[in-house]
């Protein structure tokens, strides 16, 4: 029947659920010989259910993202796992964040008077941790008279609101790192708010995957009983390759981009006529290398993103040169002359760095695979 596609399968993710399953576990034994709890980040691959469920079964306690349409998902998917929203809500959200959160990040007092107020018409007792703001200067209450007054006013005034806890971000905006001393600084906010309400935080949040460093130097401030860990389960990359980490126990391939080649041939290495700028408005630089073998892959900028540094051929001796919306040119005169090649119909295979795999995960452009 005319007017009929049927996808034939590539560009693909494939997506290794045993090897997900692995790293959950290895993470979450790390961090409950520490005393922590994980909150599983769901956001870096979009929630795919199949993965969540990988999360779910391993026994996380909590299932965080920051996209309220991503744990609507997993809530109408029968996971039964306590829900958290990890980007603070804005006013509009909140009607939607008690109906389907269990947990949410706040800084806001209006916000938080807001949420008690959905929270009571709909009958429920919703639970929130207020941020501190450390440094990274993120979300966060900085002047921590006011974090204490808007506690007090939680844990006295706001009957369908719970103060679970405080927690905290670094790294993700101000590049702070998350050293004990730095952590310290939340555990001493949670123990002056404990003082005044007169009773024991369920939980202090300690951040996110750059603050499982202290988990494996072993020097986490004791009192610091959860973390909110995405990219560290997920992709495990970011501890080896920015701080020098050892992850060998964590699989880096669980995700697996793959494409394939539509166009190889002999052209010159820099483009011939008048220079003006690419499809996406930047003007580039080219080096002259003389004539060199490339390769077209069916993959392009609106599937992964915008940089091609991001993508990690699995190959050796070939070079990404660039990318358009819907084309990505290789470079693989290094692999023809150690004797390889690649021809039409050929696929090749990616790892991935975080923005990728949110890209790709997002994609509708994009089959999934899951092994």
């Amino acid at each position: 029947m005319s007017g009929i596609y049927r996808k034939r399968g590539h560009p693909r993710l494939v997506i290794d659920l045993f090897k997900l399953k692995n790293n959950i576990n290895k993470v979450q034994n790390r961090c409950r010989d520490c005393g922590v709890e994980i909150a599983g980040v769901i956001k870096g691959c979009t929630g795919l259910i199949p993965c969540v469920e990988q999360f779910a079964k391993a026994g996380c306690r909590w299932i965080a993202s920051s996209r309220l349409e991503q744990l609507a998902r997993v809530r109408n998917s029968g996971i039964q796992t306590d829900l958290m929203m990890i980007r603070v809500p804005g006013l509009s959200e909140a009607e939607d964040v008690v109906r389907i959160c269990d947990y949410s990040l706040n800084s806001e007092l209006v916000v938080l008077e807001e949420l008690n107020r959905q929270a009571r018409e709909q009958d429920k007792l919703h639970k929130v941790i207020l941020m501190a703001d450390i440094g990274d200067l993120r979300e966060g209450f900085w002047d921590k008279e006011e974090m204490l007054r808007v506690a007090m006013m939680v844990e006295k005034d706001m009957k369908n609101l719970e103060l679970a806890g405080v927690g905290t971000n670094v790294g993700c905006y101000g590049s702070v790192v998350a050293t004990s001393e730095k952590l310290q600084e939340l555990v001493d906010i949670a123990e002056d708010i404990e003082n005044h309400i007169g009773r024991e935080l369920e939980i202090i949040s300690g951040g996110a995957t750059t603050s499982l460093m202290r988990v494996w130097d072993g020097d986490l401030p004791e009192r610091i009983n959860m973390l909110r860990v995405g990219e560290g389960i997920l992709l495990a990359r970011d501890l080896k390759e920015y701080f020098g980490y050892d992850m060998d126990e964590l699989f880096s391939d669980v995700f697996t981009l793959r494409a394939e080649v539509i166009e190889v041939k002999d052209k010159p290495s820099h483009p011939v006529g008048e220079i003006g700028i690419d499809a996406f408005g930047h003007q580039m630089e080219y080096e002259d290398r003389g004539i060199r073998r490339r390769a077209l892959l069916a993959l392009g900028k609106v599937d992964f993103g915008g940089s091609i540094d991001e993508l990690l051929p699995r190959m050796d001796g070939i070079e990404i040169l660039g990318a358009s919306s819907d084309h990505t040119i290789l470079d693989i005169q290094d692999l023809v002359d150690r004797g390889g090649d690649l021809k039409v119909g050929d696929v090749v295979e990616f790892d991935l760095n975080y923005a990728t795999m949110v890209y790709l995960t997002n994609s509708d452009n994009i089959e999934k695979a899951y092994i």
